[in-house]
């Protein structure tokens, strides 16, 4: 009887520890959120909140949606921006052949080493190449940029709170700040060689706006390309290239959660089972 209470005082101490614990990170988060002023206090917006086939539990692909994405980054964002994470051969997976893929990949140039003299070249890329950068080094990038140096955008959506509405909320957001803002925070107008946009934190960027009228790119599947369509497309290839893996992940979760429920119910019933005759001599 005594190790009985022993054993239960015990793990109630154990579970109010844990849960001080859990309450305490809660508190201090909380608080943290709470308190948390925006970049340079300056009033942005938050990205607008739209839905795609992958959001939710159930989510999946849009493979036409990734293609048009590809085709924007392929024809407007890789003359600044690069994909150093995502190789060629990674197209397969959004429906394009080995064929198709091994053009592309020969369209392209990518660094090489002149195998008669060992100096650096460019030779026609390969399958298993690597999406190249369009600047040889970042010196070039920042003086061909306003001295500001284009991000990669491999992971862009991993590294940005609500990565792809940020995404796609920019690239369509660009504007003129209005005079209620400019009155209210004169440090928001844009200085050379910015230009405004409120969906970003500092409120000016040294990025001019990539995507300006509609039909700038030539859908295959008729789509109309309007600003606002490229940027949620573009926005879920580059969630695609952050998380190629991701309804996988979602598909793979449902089992485990299956699992881990059949196993919860397992274990209690283990329990009883084990600790019947003790409770019945504590009886």
């Amino acid at each position: 009887m005594t190790k009985l209470l022993s054993i239960r005082l015990v793990a109630i101490l154990v579970g109010l520890g844990f849960a001080l614990i859990a309450l305490y990170s809660f508190v201090i988060g909380a608080y943290a959120w709470m308190t948390e002023e925006p970049a340079g206090h300056l009033p942005y917006e938050e990205p607008r909140d739209i839905a795609y086939s992958f959001d939710g539990a159930f989510g999946k692909w849009d493979i036409q949606q990734l293609q048009r994405g590809f085709k924007v980054y392929d024809e407007v964002c890789s003359a600044c921006h690069s994909l150093k994470f995502v190789a060629f051969r990674d197209l397969e997976q959004l429906g394009y052949d080995e064929g198709q893929v091994k053009a592309f990949a020969a369209s392209k140039q990518v660094p090489g080493i002149d195998p008669n003299t060992g100096e650096a070249t460019s030779r026609p890329g390969l399958p298993t190449d690597y999406f190249p950068s369009p600047y040889p080094n970042n010196v070039a990038a920042a003086a061909a940029n306003n001295n500001a140096i284009p991000p990669d955008l491999s992971l862009m959506t991993k590294a940005r709170g609500d990565g792809t509405n940020y995404v796609a909320s920019l690239l369509a957001g660009y504007a003129e700040p209005t005079e209620e803002l400019l009155e209210h925070h004169p440090e928001a107008a844009p200085g050379p060689g910015l230009y405004h946009n409120p969906y970003f934190p500092n409120l000016n960027l040294a990025m001019a706006p990539p995507l300006t009228t509609t039909g700038q790119v030539t859908y295959d599947d008729g789509t109309e390309a309007t600003v606002q369509q490229m940027s949620e497309d573009v926005a879920a290839f580059l969630t695609w290239t952050a998380e190629p893996t991701l309804v996988e992940r979602k598909q793979t979760g449902w089992p485990v959660l299956v699992f881990l429920l059949f196993a919860t119910i397992l274990a209690f019933l283990s329990k009883n089972q084990i600790w019947a005759a003790a409770k019945r001599k504590a009886d």
